[in-house]
């Protein structure tokens, strides 16, 4: 896992775009279109605001795919990833994507929208994964113990108390009563499956759960460690991020 350090949010969702683009571009010109898995969280504000800015990126031969999404939730709900990608991304393309698949939250039979989402993620390989790195750990919403065995491609996994803690630090919330106890998540080894991955982790509230993820031990109690054993994946830091790594980094 490389790691690239930004002294500020707005630098660090920058680089990660830039990088993100060009992989992008790069699937596109393989293979006439982009696999893309985009998550859907504080810390992608920066980045998402900054792929936007890349005129390069032909929007119209992306195939997007959404990382995860609280079981029972409705698509207008303030909190709704589908929502947020809705409304920070895809409103804001100049041209529509080639497809993007959504979770359906509010879904009335679980398994079988997890079993639709697994075979429209697996349809092809995913080309780009852009993902973020919980205060506990996680990736998506693959808490500790995470599993790391699996061999389906999305799960209703249930949310430990940081996790959801964390979701009412950030503001969608206005209590922890009222977050999802479960939620739809695409698991650990389809993400793992992606060609590339590019991790966006602003905050010093991030910070411990980045010095496990890197220089911890490779443990399903810190979920994002698993991510050391990919080979093309960048983590992209802001400086408060990164301020308990002991290892000299770029």
């Amino acid at each position: 896992m490389k790691v690239t350090i930004a002294e500020t949010k707005e630098k660090m969702g920058s680089l990660a775009a830039d990088l993100a683009a060009c992989r992008i571009c790069e699937a596109i010109d393989e293979r006439g279109e982009a696999r893309v898995i985009f998550a859907s969280a504080a810390s992608q504000f920066e980045f998402i605001e900054s792929l936007l800015a890349h005129a390069e990126v032909d929007w119209s031969k992306v195939c997007g795919f959404h990382l995860d999404e609280y079981v029972g939730i409705s698509a207008d709900h303030p909190a709704s990833f589908r929502r947020f990608l809705k409304e920070r991304l895809l409103s804001k393309l100049p041209h529509p994507v080639k497809s993007f698949t959504f979770v359906g939250g509010d879904a009335a039979d679980t398994a079988a929208e997890c079993a639709r989402l697994e075979a429209a993620v697996r349809e092809k390989p995913i080309d780009l994964a852009c993902i973020g790195i919980g205060e506990n750990g996680h990736i998506a919403f693959n808490d500790p113990p995470a599993d790391f065995e699996t061999k389906a491609a999305y799960a209703i996994v249930a949310l430990d108390e940081v996790c959801r803690r964390q979701q009412v630090g950030e503001g969608w919330y206005p209590d922890l009563d009222h977050v999802p106890t479960h939620a739809f998540s695409m698991t650990v080894p389809q993400i793992m499956a992606s060609r590339s991955i590019v991790v966006i982790v602003p905050d010093s509230r991030k910070a411990d759960a980045v010095a496990a993820a890197v220089e911890g031990p490779l443990t399903n109690m810190c979920p994002s460690s698993i991510l050391r054993k990919h080979p093309d994946c960048t983590l992209c830091l802001d400086r408060p991020a990164s301020a308990m790594l002991k290892g000299d980094y770029a």
